[in-house]
């Protein structure tokens, strides 16, 4: 299973910017959705993740500003960023989770995309 990710850019501080990921391949069902980011020189961390039944979890730095939602018919994964503060540039990675064709479980990673929060 394949992911690929867009949508980062430079944005301004208090600026939004939307970032998709969409999963291909032989896919029979997708359970978990989320977003991870990665700051230089810090370690890979959650910022928010999407059931399959569509519950939400954020990582509280980014409650109130960031919404993860999902597309099912286009296997898609979206995390739009509100209020953006220069805390927020990483290179931040989608990550899925589901069953392909063959009835085996896969878990896999998009290759990240980057958000530079600058004035």
């Amino acid at each position: 299973v394949q992911l690929q990710a867009c949508g980062g850019g430079l944005v301004q501080p208090g600026g939004s910017l939307r970032v998709s990921c969409a999963a291909s391949g032989s896919i029979f069902s997708i359970n978990n959705m989320a977003w991870y980011r990665q700051a230089p020189g810090k370690q890979r961390d959650l910022v928010a993740v999407i059931s399959s039944g569509g519950s939400t979890n954020y990582a509280d730095s980014v409650k109130g500003r960031f919404t993860i939602s999902r597309d099912n018919a286009k296997n898609t994964v979206y995390l739009q960023m509100n209020s953006l503060k220069f805390e927020d540039t990483a290179v931040y990675y989608c990550r899925v989770s589901g069953t392909v064709v063959a009835g085996r479980n896969f878990v896999s990673w998009g290759q990240g995309t980057q958000v530079t929060v600058s004035s």
